[in-house]
């Protein structure tokens, strides 16, 4: 089989998510109605299969495809995942910085040709994942209170916070959240890389004695020292490599400089399905999980191919958006749990002709 072409199609995107903030210094979560251009990947081959993939800078992955992709794909077998992926970095130390889409693309082909689904090809530990409801930063303590009996209501039984920037607060609504939730459920905390060493360990301390599952980047992921002596210090699993670029070998340092007890993955910022899968393999063998980060499709066929990872992540947002979560159709939530699809390729193909009827650039 052979790539015949790569084409890229920037289309205006309106988001229908409701309105969200994070903590103050975060840029804002999202805000209904606000537009962006999404860039939608098509990988053509000359047995007739398509692969698709998104990328969130529709103009940037427009760029890379025409400058780049087109002329560096062409021509090469798509079920080559890995020599692909090896080649991908090639092009990175040249200044191309946009990974994930191509091996999206490159597994959804794959999986189409072997007639099975991705999380089975990946490794398959089984479709159906544990969901935790992760919050946005509300404004009051009756509203987290509120929010979190809903997801309760849903079927949740694991709930993450993230940092307000006002560790104090933070530390009453980790309390709170215990206290709301019982002893039974698994909490997590993401302090959204927010504090220096000094607030990180406290707060750690605080989060101990509440009985958290996991403490989530504390710090900015720069200072890996000082991650090492929290690490040392508390009790608590630290979750870390969220952002750090370099995938694997990036995470490779973390785990020797015992700079986290747990490493973060996830499919569109490690470059794909197979950066995010060697992630979680050198995890395992290191004897560490690996929690997939963010929602959506092809994260969710991550956290059923693999063995190390607990929750599939959920943001909730509000009173309306928790009550629809069951009825979000391949992605719904039910009785806190969501399963992976059967069906071969990376999600629905998109309707090509109307994408080219809206096309932006």
């Amino acid at each position: 089989m052979k790539i015949t072409d790569v084409k890229c199609y920037v289309v205006p995107r309106v988001s229908q998510t409701p309105s969200f903030h994070w903590r103050q210094g975060l840029v804002s979560g999202s805000r209904k109605g606000s537009i962006s251009h999404a860039g939608i990947l098509r990988v053509e081959t000359d047995a007739g299969l398509i692969g698709h993939a998104s990328g969130g800078n529709g103009y940037a992955l427009a760029e890379a495809t025409d400058n780049v992709f087109k002329g560096e794909y062409t021509g090469k077998d798509p079920l080559l995942t890995e020599y692909l992926w090896q080649r991908m970095w090639e092009l990175h130390r040249s200044g191309i910085k946009i990974l994930g889409p191509m091996d999206i693309a490159c597994w959804d082909i794959k999986s189409q040709a072997a007639g099975l689904p991705l999380f089975k090809l990946l490794g398959g530990n089984g479709p159906r994942v544990p969901a935790y409801a992760s919050t946005v930063t509300w404004d009051t303590m009756e509203e987290y209170e509120r929010h979190i009996k809903e997801c309760m209501d849903e079927g949740f039984v694991a709930f993450k916070l993230h940092a307000t920037a006002d560790p104090k607060w933070d530390a009453q609504l980790s309390q709170n959240l215990r206290r709301w939730t019982g002893d039974d459920a698994d909490l997590m905390f993401d302090a959204s890389a927010g504090w220096d060493y000094v607030t990180s360990l406290w707060f750690g301390r605080v989060l101990e004695d509440a009985g958290f599952l996991w403490y989530e980047e504390p710090m900015r992921e720069y200072d890996l020292p000082s991650y090492a002596e929290l690490c040392a210090a508390l009790d608590i699993p630290i979750l870390g490599a969220e952002t750090s670029e370099g995938v694997h070998w990036n995470v490779a340092t973390w785990i020797q400089q015992r700079a986290l007890d747990m490493v973060r993955t996830n499919v569109n910022s490690k470059a794909g399905y197979t950066g995010a899968l060697k992630i979680a393999h050198l995890a395992e063998a290191h004897g560490m999980r690996a929690q997939v980060h963010g929602m959506g499709w092809h994260n969710l066929q991550l956290c059923a191919a693999i063995s190390n990872n607990d929750y599939y992540e959920q943001l909730v947002i509000s009173t309306e958006q928790i009550r629809g979560l069951k009825d979000m159709g391949p992605l719904s939530v039910v009785e806190g749990c969501v399963s992976a699809s059967e069906e071969p390729g990376a999600g629905p193909q998109p309707d090509w002709e109307e994408i080219r009827q809206e096309i932006f650039l």
